[in-house]
């Protein structure tokens, strides 16, 4: 049975007169009538703009369908209504979990980038045997969500900035409340535990059966003490730490440790793997970052920190037998963006921008092991000062990770390593128009997000990382190529079949564009490809036309690495419905790909997810 909290919603605002484009934005031609930038907002479920006269206009109500907020939750599961296929006898049982914003915009004026919205998770419980999915979706209680949503109305008002926007309808100039935790960037089921994670704060945990927010879980605070402990060694980078702390972590509430959204699971050790930075350390040209090591009971196996003199903003990471993985994305400090960020005027974000000071991109390997002499991987030399980065011979700016894995290349102990990953330019991404989003409007331009590249290879694309170490780890060669030559269009959200993590693996999964749009030529997503890294062969999966995807997640059934399912959402904004779609993952690009198409109820549609996490029904996690 179905029980929906109060649906408020807002009528679209009148179309708005053209803006300006940046000047990076795709050369699309727009007709004079058609708003270039569209407010995020709550449309209702039986108003369907669907005009298919011009595909521009199309295309940019598409775009706005998919941020659209969503203020109904279930308490109870609803079994899913199959449209097409069924879920085969030999799927195995388990939930998929999949996060990601889910409000956009208040009752009282005030909107939100998409990475400031609420949390929204939503469960997909598949029983192989019986062929049901039951579906779920719930708001993350955090503190921010608890003060800003009325428990009796059902209405919002956005008392937190986010690092992302800024609050036109609600209190700007001198509003501390920076550092909200929305818990809408990655999720995760480890000892018996659901945690759901942010990028900047702690994760909260969830009940995995009714989806009630049980509160913060303090992973790091559990491990060690943070703020007493600290090494001080007089320099100028300390002095001045010193005097952001008690700001950052007082007036702004940040948390002294940072976590990242992303973590690692070592499936052949059994252990997760975590990675904090330093809060401060955002201001400084310096980095800190902790990796921490847990067995399947959340107990503390390890931890190390490094100490870089760069500055950087990592997002996601990698791993191998010996090494964390870190691709440098340098920043630095914008100072007038600093001034109006403090005082309210512009997102807190805009403290910072990227540093294309110099033409490569730095590559640190940090060793795992340092102080276990017999561990069975010291064959492989971890020996090498890792405080110098290897730096590879282009500029890039790295998204996401899908796998890492390293080879002994000879008898002499000489090592490849290789690293599946997706990059953009420094000269695409930008911190304060991510998603397309216009902090001084309020409204979304998905010009921004397909620029035209013409030669320059500027979107999100997948790459191969080759780096060759000596038997002393000197670097002999550090290429970047892509992924496979056969497929040059924009792609994210590389997935592969986690029985190979940290092995050499042949497949990779991501969602991509078919490129047959004019006027969203890139993004959103509208496609699942296969890439085969070995032969370099390629097949693809398209939704269709007005049809949308997020990231797809590999689901094994056998010890072939391509046997299995891929789960991908879809978005379907011509009818406004979302399906959840079950791929064969060895007949992608062939007849029979489509297993099975599940229908979510028209008024549970949600926003574009984030990141999910398949949880086998017999496993121990």
């Amino acid at each position: 049975m179905l029980q929906a909290k109060a649906c408020h919603n807002i009528i679209p605002s009148k179309l708005l007169p053209p803006a300006k484009l940046p000047s990076t934005a795709s050369q699309l031609t727009l007709p004079s009538h058609v708003p270039r930038a569209i407010t995020i907002t709550t449309i209702p479920s039986h108003e369907v703009y669907t005009p298919e006269i011009d595909d521009t206009i199309t295309a940019f109500w598409d775009y706005q369908f998919l941020f659209m907020s969503q203020r109904s939750e279930t308490t109870e599961p609803i079994a899913l209504r199959v449209v097409e296929g069924a879920i085969p006898s030999d799927f195995p049982s388990g939930t998929y979990y999949l996060t990601g914003p889910g409000l956009f915009t208040d009752d009282h004026g005030s909107t939100v980038h998409p990475l400031d919205g609420h949390g929204y998770l939503r469960t997909f419980e598949i029983d192989g045997g019986s062929g049901q999915v039951k579906f779920m979706a719930r708001y993350i209680e955090t503190e921010a969500q608890a003060e800003e949503r009325d428990p009796v109305t059902g209405q919002w008002r956005f008392t937190h900035r986010g690092p992302f926007s800024v609050l036109k309808g609600g209190k700007m100039v001198g509003n501390t409340k920076v550092m909200k935790n929305v818990a809408n960037t990655s999720v995760l089921r480890w000892g018996g535990r659901l945690l759901c994670l942010w990028e900047g704060g702690e994760p909260y945990e969830i009940d995995s059966k009714t989806l009630n927010t049980v509160g913060k879980f303090e992973l790091i605070k559990t491990c060690e003490s943070l703020a007493e402990e600290e090494k001080f060694h007089g320099d100028f980078l300390d002095v001045a730490a010193q005097i952001l702390k008690p700001i950052l972590y007082g007036v702004f509430k940040m948390t002294p440790k940072r976590l990242l959204s992303h973590y690692k699971i070592d499936a052949r050790r059994n252990r997760l793997l975590i990675m904090t930075c330093n809060a401060e350390d955002m201001l400084l040209p310096r980095s800190n970052f902790t990796f921490y090591e847990f067995d399947s009971n959340f107990k503390l196996l390890q931890s190390q920190e490094f100490n870089i003199p760069d500055h950087l903003m990592i997002h996601d990471w990698a791993f191998t037998d010996t090494h964390y993985i870190l691709f440098g994305n340098r920043i630095k400090l914008d100072i007038p963006g600093s001034m109006t960020a403090v005082c309210g005027l512009s997102p807190m974000i805009s403290a910072l921008s990227v540093n294309p000071s110099k033409p490569t991109s730095p590559i640190y390997l940090l060793p795992r092991f340092p102080d276990d002499k017999n561990h069975e991987t010291t064959n492989i030399n971890v020996q090498r000062d890792w405080r110098i980065p290897i730096e590879a011979p282009t500029q890039m700016w790295v998204l996401h990770v899908g796998n890492a894995f390293e080879e002994i290349r000879d008898e002499n102990g000489n090592v490849d390593i290789q690293i599946q990953a997706s990059g953009c330019s420094y000269q695409w991404f930008n911190f304060q128009k991510m998603f397309g989003y216009d902090w001084q409007s309020g409204k979304l331009d998905p010009s921004m997000m397909n620029v035209n590249e013409e030669k320059e290879k500027l979107l999100p694309h997948l790459v191969q990382v080759s780096i060759s170490l000596d038997t002393n780890g000197n670097c002999t060669k550090c290429s970047v190529n892509d992924l496979n030559p056969q497929w040059n269009k924009a792609a994210d959200f590389p997935a592969m079949n986690p029985d190979f993590s940290g092995r050499n693996n042949a497949y990779v999964y991501a969602a991509t564009s078919s490129g047959s749009r004019q006027a969203l030529p890139s993004f959103p997503f509208d496609t699942v490809v296969k890439l085969n890294t070995a032969n370099k062969s390629v097949h693809t999966w398209s939704a269709g036309r007005r049809r949308f995807i997020g990231e797809p997640v590999f689901i094994p059934r056998g010890t072939i690495e391509d046997e299995g399912y891929l789960l991908v959402v879809e978005y379907a904004v011509s009818t406004q419905r979302c399906y959840l779609v079950v791929l064969d993952a060895q007949k992608i690009g062939d007849k029979g790909e489509v297993v099975a198409r599940l229908e979510v109820p028209r008024n549970l549609n949600f926003p574009l997810g984030f990141h999910g996490f398949w949880a086998p029904s017999n496993s121990a996690l």
